[in-house]
């Protein structure tokens, strides 16, 4: 299976699970999955009132400079940790 399949299958798959995951968690695999489709960060940083936002935000910065495939790898391994941790 190629990157971006395995990427788009464990994208699916991690929406299942049975248990929400912590909010660490998500934001981890937000941040991974924008810069894997996306790339580098495009927007406005968030105002202060908007924490969620922000906390988004922050997370797909962080990850700035990272390639699409290095990014498709790491959400695939965290997805699939996941995935394991919480059962689907």
């Amino acid at each position: 299976m190629s990157l971006e399949a395995d990427f788009k299958t464990v994208a699916e798959d991690v929406k299942k699970v049975k248990t929400r995951p912590s909010n660490e968690e998500l934001l981890t695999l937000y941040g991974l999955y924008k810069q894997s489709l996306v790339g580098d960060i495009n927007i406005d940083k968030p105002g202060a009132l908007d924490a969620t936002g922000r906390a988004k935000w922050e997370s797909w910065n962080s990850r700035k400079g990272m390639s699409k495939d290095d990014a498709m790898s790491t959400y695939i391994t965290n997805a699939k940790e996941i995935i394991s941790k919480y059962g689907m």
